[in-house]
């Protein structure tokens, strides 16, 4: 499709800080009964949030701020090492009343334009696989967007973004756990959460941090059962994901040296 713009500047950004370049994209639902109050928000100076991009449910493409300015759409947050997420991140808001108003799916045609931005974006960006993110993932503790319904598997089928193996299989020796519990066990899951970038202690206790990472992690990637428990399905998911980003690591020191 071919891309275009409806620009509607909102004054809510600053310069972006550090050195680092933008690698990270995170998407977002706007969670507000109509794409008018949410572009109004997102304008109004004292809400003190933004984006850079918002896209209707009809696909229409709102350019809010300038990719090379700082968006103000993470708050806290954080994602493999980075806590400044605005400053190494595009912000994409989509059209959706959210869990509060009357959560839906998001329509064929808002997904296409959602592509075809991202594809226009990594002609200027270099992102990893995993940077592909929700904002549930960065802040899982405050946030739930862009939510279950969100087609993940869609745009990792465009090239964005991770998704299972085709091979992926649930491991008969895989453990259930769940919030309370104390053990080795739990602590191997937070190592492996911790390796797909997600903000955990590596405490072995199943608190309610760990519980929020592991529900953000089943809506991202186990979409059917969103409960904070993490079952044999949902440890084995979380294992393969994190094979996922250690074959990369690994691959990317190779080609290095």
């Amino acid at each position: 499709m071919t891309l275009s713009f409806v620009e509607h500047p909102s004054p809510n950004f600053d310069e972006r800080s550090g050195r680092r370049p933008v690698d990270m994209v995170v998407l977002h639902y706007t969670g507000m009964p109509t794409a008018a109050a949410a572009l109004q928000r997102l304008c109004d100076p004292e809400a003190k949030v933004s984006a850079h991009y918002v896209i209707d449910e009809d696909g229409t493409i709102y350019r809010l701020v300038p990719e090379d300015k700082r968006a103000w759409h993470a708050g806290v947050a954080f994602w493999r090492g980075v806590r400044d997420v605005n400053a190494r991140s595009i912000g994409i808001e989509l059209v959706n009343p959210g869990h509060e108003f009357g959560y839906r799916e998001f329509p064929t045609v808002q997904i296409d334009a959602l592509i075809a931005l991202l594809k226009d974006m990594a002609t200027r960006y270099e992102m990893m696989p995993g940077n592909y993110v929700a904002h549930s993932d960065i802040a899982p503790m405050r946030k739930e967007d862009p939510g279950e319904l969100f087609p993940w598997h869609r745009l990792h089928a465009a090239g964005f973004g991770r998704w299972w193996a085709g091979d992926f299989k649930v491991s008969p020796h895989a453990p259930s756990m769940q919030p309370g519990e104390r053990s080795g066990a739990v602590l191997e899951l937070q190592v492996a959460l911790d390796r797909i970038g997600y903000g955990i202690e590596g405490s072995g206790f199943y608190d309610p941090a760990t519980e929020a990472v592991v529900r953000a992690f089943q809506r991202h990637w186990r979409q059917d059962q969103v409960d904070g428990i993490s079952d044999a399905e949902t440890t084995s998911l979380i294992r393969h994901i994190a094979d996922q980003v250690n074959m990369r690591r690994i691959s990317s020191e190779r080609a290095a040296s």
